[in-house]
């Protein structure tokens, strides 16, 4: 079955379900995972250099055997960089690990050290120019909120393509205005941890809305849909890419399946935003955040 694309801004599109390889590969060889993820359907490979195994992530990708072209790779500026190193040269380094000659998406992984050094803007010039010489075909941010894409946006000439930012209904409400501004300005959001209302709060005040919607979905399609693919189809629905990390391939065909399930109704929508502002949990980048 065909994936949904979610279009950017800049006139490319990507595939609307990100394989991740930080979280439970961190640091670890990632090859046989993306290698099997590929070969379950999966096309956008979401990396990073922080994550320390592009190198593995680029040897899954060529003993998967698809084409370059078919495949959309990510890969994320660490948060710190070498004194003289900047964003172009720490691409140059990416691409060699990943054995690719260009990345579909490159992004600056936390805003939180530039910005500390008044070294936002500079940062993101520099994404521009790699942007126009071909070593990205689009660029953009991640963990950035309001004050950061205010501050890029003073100057950029090129709005970035997406900001990837941990989205889930437990940062949902906290979220609002980072999520309205890039509306506004036709950034695509990407959430990570957006499983965490099943996997790390299986408590919390969303747990029955999703449990009564994976139920009624479960009855109206007559297969077993989880609360997992709930919480996944209702990022999709909002028009949100999502990245996910998992070393079975049968979560990673339960993910892929959530593009051909039935739509929550207006009603279940609001309804898990209801319950999620009830809890504010935050599982990664806290620094970032103030918390």
């Amino acid at each position: 079955m065909s994936q949904p694309h979610i279009p950017l801004n800049d006139g490319t599109k990507v595939p609307w379900l990100g394989f991740g390889t930080g979280t439970a590969l961190f640091n670890k060889d990632a090859a046989e995972f993306v290698r099997s993820a590929i070969e379950t359907g999966i096309r956008h490979l979401d990396g990073a250099q922080v994550y320390g195994n592009e190198e593995t992530l680029g040897a899954g990708i060529i003993a998967s055997g698809v084409p370059r072209s078919e495949l959309y790779i990510v890969t994320k500026l660490k948060e710190t960089i070498p004194d003289g190193a900047t964003p172009k040269s720490m691409l140059l380094e990416s691409l060699k690990k990943l054995k690719v000659d260009y990345v579909d998406l490159y992004l600056i992984h936390s805003p939180h050290v530039a910005a500390k050094q008044g070294k936002l803007k500079e940062w993101w010039a520099e994404m521009e120019e790699l942007k126009k010489e071909g070593l990205a075909k689009s660029i953009g941010v991640s963990n950035f909120y309001l004050d950061h894409l205010k501050t890029i946006l003073e100057d950029a000439k090129v709005v970035p393509a997406a900001n990837q930012i941990e989205l889930h209904p437990y940062v949902w409400k906290a979220a609002q205005p980072t999520i309205e501004f890039c509306k506004e300005k036709g950034i695509v959001l990407e959430s990570y941890g957006g499983l965490t209302p099943v996997a790390r709060v299986p408590d919390g005040p969303v747990q029955p809305v999703i449990t009564a919607i994976a139920d009624r979905l479960s009855k109206e399609t007559g297969k077993t849909v989880s609360p997992g693919q709930v919480l996944s189809k209702w990022l999709l629905q909002e028009g949100i890419i999502i990245v996910t990390t998992s070393s079975k391939v049968s979560r990673i065909q339960e993910a892929l399946a959530v593009a051909g399930l039935p739509d929550l109704t207006g009603d279940e929508v609001e309804a898990i935003k209801a319950e999620g502002s009830k809890l504010h949990k935050r599982i990664f980048m806290k620094h970032v955040f103030g918390e």
